[in-house]
């Protein structure tokens, strides 16, 4: 179920293993993105670019904005 975390959640979640996903397009990505985020841009976000992750751990979906 998808809910709102900032950043004190965030890293408690990472520390229990959580999975972050950045949504900007890949070439955003590759400029600036959390250590260990993995990127799948919004417009591939699919059934099958999601099922590379697991399903036993949380994922937490995120994008930098500049707005």
């Amino acid at each position: 179920m998808p809910k709102i975390v900032f950043r004190d959640e965030v890293q408690h979640w990472i520390g229990q293993g959580a999975r972050l996903v950045e949504v900007l397009p890949e070439k955003q990505y590759r400029e600036i993105h959390l250590p260990g985020a993995v990127n799948i841009p919004l417009q591939k976000l699919d059934e099958e670019t999601t099922s590379r992750l697991s399903r036993e751990q949380p994922v937490i979906v995120y994008c930098y904005d500049f707005q």
